[in-house]
This record gives structure tokens, C-alpha cells and sequence, in this order.
């Protein structure tokens, strides 16, 4: 992650917590002291076996080059298996001594007592400096090179008067070795302490990126809009569950993690708008769609894209593409629609309905001392027209209520054929025996999700527009219930009546829309609200049913709800 892409994310790597950062190092400094003890032993053994090497082919006398290397072999075994990694403070304490100063000491003993063959063990002293400055502090690393130097010093002032030679040599080479160990000490100290600082600011920006990765997918997963990751070719390199709902990829031949939009022909709008996004120089379109697969219902989408500007393959950029259902954005907007309704209702209460009452009582009053055919009659139209208008409040006021109910609805599971036999039932002894009702259920158990008040509602409504348009036949009311699939029943209402016109089927779920002066035009939006509360989808088709022994062409008002399990617990 750049440090643009860190200063514009929402996830600051600088808030993570510092026990992330001091948990890390503890694992890099035991990372880094195994490496250095296993380095010491290896180079322990290296020379142990170099010294008895040379013992046997020299035969020399002088052992103790053998036993300086075995006893540092040992040291650095038992370093290396029992010692614990701890960081060396700034004094010289025991820890330093078992670590750094055997090695010291080690190395400037194979000075002391050389071989036959005269070796240069001076390399082997940027060990312990090195050991001092990436696992102490530069004090410490400073001061170890001092004692080093010091040592080598005292190493030559012993040449010089053991062999009696020019002790000008001794100085420059302890004085070189001297300088080379302090530049070591510092620039490795520097060094280590710089890439310190980058790893932990790499690793911050690393977990901070795999926070932001596994948030952004429980978001991406968890949204109700589909999103697709596109390539100019047409191949989806990614999507979330919704756009493989959206799309209807449930039992097609797509792969689960990319799939070109060209294996179904429904997706063809899809793929055109696709085409034109990576031909626009802005990449930004917005249109409305259509999905339909061969067999199954369309599916209206509102579509919007949006070019990434990351290079892809040969240099084409890839394409986001957010899908809306435009069946629920409609049902956001009637939801705000019906939350001012709700807001204006209470209004209609208080300013109609008080006066009303008032205006039905006088009526009703003044009816009574009235003898008069002519006046008895204009009291008629009064309370004629008083009712009205109560019912149209009553409906308003209603609807008001489902907005309510839709929003505190909770999921009950009801038995259906008995509630629909028990509603239609009470219906047909209100509405009197002229009106035959004709009930076709299956004697499968049938149990769904819907709230039983509420589907006596809709039921009652769909049952007093039949009774409004039917004739007076046999059979000229029918309701239906059968299973439509393993996870759908179907309720349907019919009616002989007269097909409807274009125009009044276009408008039939709206509000306030009526074919008739007399009616609010509210009943059959109320049925769609209650409805779509419940995950119920209701439509409107003109079918042809069995009425009277004949085929009759008729009006159906088809409800497909949801089936649920049969160990589901019914409501009371």
C-alpha cells in the first residue's frame, strides 16, 4: 500500500495498536538471535575441525589452537540450544559475556597461540561486533569495538616484543582493524535500526490492507446492489452474491470465480452496455436493463459503471459495474411515499373525520322529524355521500397503517388452506348468498409465511373487487390454492368478469388510480404493500378457468408466497 492509498483510506495505519508492532520485533529478534547463535556454532565447528586438521597433517605440538576451538564449540552449543533470546542492554553484563565475549576472547586467543602455519583470524572479530550492534544498542556496539580494537593492540605490542621486530606494522594493522570494527559497530547499528523502522511501517500497512480487504468483502457480500468487476472482453473477474442473484446465475454453467457474460443470452443488454463503457472516454453510463432467461420472468435493472483506471492484461482497463434491482428502488420510493401518507393521514383525521361525524349525526337527526319524500331523500344522499367519503378515510388511513405494520412486521408461519377456507368462509356469509364462491384447495398441508389479519385483508380486498365485476353465475368466484414449486404456493383469486382496459391495467397497483369515481382506487395498492411485507409478489393476469362445466375467460389475481418447512411453528 503507497503512502497516497494509506493517506486516502478510511483505515489509518498509524491507529493500529503498538503491542501489534512490539509483538512483531519479539518475533524478529528471535528470528535474528537463532540465526547468529547457529552462525557462531557453525563457525565454532569450522575451526574445530580446521585445528585437528592441521594437527594431523603438521604435526605440530602446540594444543592449545585445539583447545581454545573446543571450548568455544561448547559455549556456542549450549548457546544456541539453552540460551534465551534477550536483548543486550547497554552494559557489559553476564549476557554479554556469554554471547559476545567468548567470542572475543576466542578469537584473540587464536591470535595469541598461532600454528605452524600462520593463520588471519582478524575477519572472525567483525562477528561479535557485528552480534553487539543488531542485538544491543550502539553504546554497546561501540564499546565492544573498543575492547576489540584494544585487544588487537595488545596482540601487536606482543608480537613486537616477543619477535623483536618494528612495532610500526603492528600499530597500522591494529589501527586499520581498529577503524574497520568501528565503522562496522555504526553503520550496521544504522542500517538494522533503518529497516527496523521500514518493516514495521510494512507490516502496519500490511495488516492495515488485509483489514480493509476482509471488511470490504463482508460489505461487498453483505449489499443489497450487485457489483461486477468487468474486462473489456466481457469476463467477470468478480461479483458478489446480490449481482449473482441479480443476474440469475442460480443453475447456470458460470464458474464460481469468473465467468464471461457472454454464456447466456440473457445477459446480452448486459454485454452491449459492457462494450460501450470501454468505448466512452469517461467509462460513466447509466441505463435500464432487462435480464430474461428462456423460461423464467424478466427482471428490470437499473445499471450504472464506472472505469477503475487499472491497467488489466494487455493494458485495458477493468470496469465496475453496480446493478440495482429497479423493483426494489421502486418500492423505496412508495416507501417514502407512504411515510408522507402516513404523516398527511393523521392530518385527514383530525380535520374530515370530526367534522364528518358531526355532519352524519345531524343527518341523522334531522331524518328523523322529517316526513317529507322529497327531503327524506336528500337526507339519503347525504348519508349516502357521508359514507363515502368516511370510507375513503378509512382507506387512507389504513394504508397509513401498513406502512406501520410493514415496518414492526415479524416473520409468523400460518397453515394456509384452513385460513383461506375460514376468511373466504366469513366473507361469503357478509356478503349473502346471492355472490357463489367456489374454493379449489389441495389437501396438502400447505404452511407460509404471512401474518393471518393481514392476509385476511388482502384476501377480502381481492374478494370484494371480484364481487364488484362478477356476475351472478356459478362459479363466478373462484379461489385457488396449490403448490407452485418446493418453495412457492400460489393463491388465486378469479372472476367472470369483463377484461380490463390497457390503460387501467398499466395503472392497477398505483395509488389513489381508479376506473371508478366512486372508489379511493387504494384496495389493490394496500394488497401489493401487505404483500411485498411479507416477501409476497402479487400480479394480475387475464386466465381462462373452468366455470359452469365451460372454459371461461376471466380476471386473476395470482399471490405467490414464500413455503416454508412444515416443522416451522405455526402462530397462534
Amino acid at each position: 500500500m503507497t503512502a497516497t492509498a494509506a493517506a486516502s483510506s478510511w483505515f489509518d495505519p498509524k491507529s493500529l495498536n503498538s503491542r501489534l508492532d512490539s509483538a512483531w520485533e519479539h518475533r524478529e529478534f528471535e528470528r535474528l538471535w537463532r540465526a547468529f547463535m547457529t552462525a557462531r556454532l557453525t563457525i565454532a565447528v569450522v575451526l574445530l575441525l580446521l585445528q585437528c586438521g592441521l594437527m594431523s597433517l603438521l604435526q605440530t605440538l602446540n594444543v592449545w589452537p585445539l583447545v581454545i576451538c573446543s571450548v568455544y564449540c561448547v559455549a556456542t552449543l549450549w548457546s544456541r540450544l539453552k540460551a534465551s533470546p534477550r536483548r543486550l542492554e547497554q552494559n557489559f553484563d553476564l549476557q554479554w559475556v556469554l554471547v559476545i565475549g567468548v567470542d572475543v576472547l576466542c578469537f584473540i586467543g587464536l591470535h595469541f597461540f598461532p600454528t605452524a602455519t600462520p593463520i588471519n583470524y582478524s575477519p572472525l572479530l567483525a562477528l561479535p561486533v557485528l552480534l553487539a550492534s543488531l542485538l544491543g544498542t550502539l553504546k554497546l556496539a561501540l564499546g565492544t569495538s573498543a575492547g576489540v580494537t584494544l585487544l588487537v593492540l595488545i596482540h601487536g605490542l606482543w608480537l613486537t616484543l616477543h619477535n623483536q621486530t618494528n612495532i610500526t606494522p603492528h600499530l597500522f594493522q591494529s589501527a586499520l582493524t581498529g577503524a574497520g570494527m568501528f565503522i562496522i559497530a555504526f553503520l550496521s547499528h544504522q542500517l538494522s535500526a533503518r529497516l527496523l523502522g521500514l518493516e514495521q511501517k510494512v507490516r502496519r500497512h500490511q495488516f492495515a490492507a488485509r483489514i480493509q480487504q476482509q471488511v470490504n468483502a463482508l460489505m461487498i457480500g453483505a449489499m443489497s446492489d450487485g457489483i461486477l468487476v468487468v474486462d473489456a472482453r466481457g469476463t467477470v473477474h468478480a461479483a458478489n452474491p446480490a449481482a449473482r442473484q441479480l443476474l440469475q446465475t442460480r443453475g447456470k454453467a458460470v464458474d464460481e470465480t469468473s465467468f464471461s457474460l457472454l454464456a447466456e443470452p440473457g445477459w446480452y443488454a448486459l454485454v452491449e452496455m459492457t462494450y460501450r463503457v470501454f468505448s466512452d472516454p469517461k467509462g460513466q453510463l447509466q441505463q435500464d436493463i432487462q435480464i430474461q432467461h428462456d423460461g423464467g420472468g424478466v427482471r428490470r435493472l437499473h445499471v450504472r459503471t464506472q472505469l477503475t483506471g487499472i491497467p488489466w492484461g494487455d493494458g485495458d482497463n477493468l470496469s465496475v459495474i453496480f446493478l440495482q434491482d429497479l423493483r426494489e428502488l421502486e418500492a423505496r420510493i412508495r416507501t417514502e411515499k407512504l411515510a408522507s401518507m402516513g404523516r398527511m393521514s393523521a392530518a385527514v383525521a383530525h380535520e374530515i373525520r370530526n367534522p364528518l361525524a358531526a355532519i352524519s349525526q345531524a343527518n341523522a337527526l334531522l331524518e328523523e322529524d322529517l316526513t317529507d319524500p322529497h327531503f327524506k331523500r336528500l337526507t339519503q344522499i347525504i348519508a349516502q355521500n357521508a359514507t363515502r367519503l368516511e370510507k375513503i378515510v378509512d382507506d387512507i388511513l389504513n394504508l397509513a397503517r401498513v406502512g406501520t405494520q410493514a415496518q414492526q412486521q415479524r416473520a409468523s408461519t400460518i397453515e394456509l388452506t384452513p385460513t383461506v377456507r375460514q376468511i373466504c368462509n366469513d366473507w361469503g356469509t357478509q356478503a349473502g348468498s346471492a355472490v357463489v364462491l367456489s374454493l379449489h384447495m389441495t389437501d396438502q398441508p400447505l404452511r407460509v409465511d404471512f401474518e393471518s389479519e393481514h392476509l385476511r385483508r388482502v384476501l377480502v380486498n381481492l374478494l370484494d373487487n371480484a364481487k364488484r365485476y362478477a356476475t351472478s353465475k356459478p362459479d363466478a368466484i373462484q379461489v385457488q390454492v396449490f403448490p407452485a414449486s418446493h418453495d412457492q404456493v400460489l393463491l388465486s383469486v378469479w372472476s367472470d368478469g369483463a377484461p380490463m382496459e390497457p390503460s387501467v391495467e398499466q395503472h392497477l397497483f398505483e395509488p389513489f388510480f381508479s376506473s371508478e369515481s366512486r372508489s379511493s382506487g387504494l384496495g389493490l395498492y394496500i394488497c401489493r404493500s401487505l404483500c411485498e411485507s411479507h416477501h409476497a409478489h402479487i400480479n394480475y393476469r387475464r386466465v381462462t378457468q373452468t366455470a359452469r362445466g365451460t372454459p371461461t375467460p376471466g380476471n386473476s389475481f395470482d399471490i405467490t408466497l414464500r413455503r416454508v418447512p412444515m416443522n416451522a411453528t405455526i402462530a397462534p
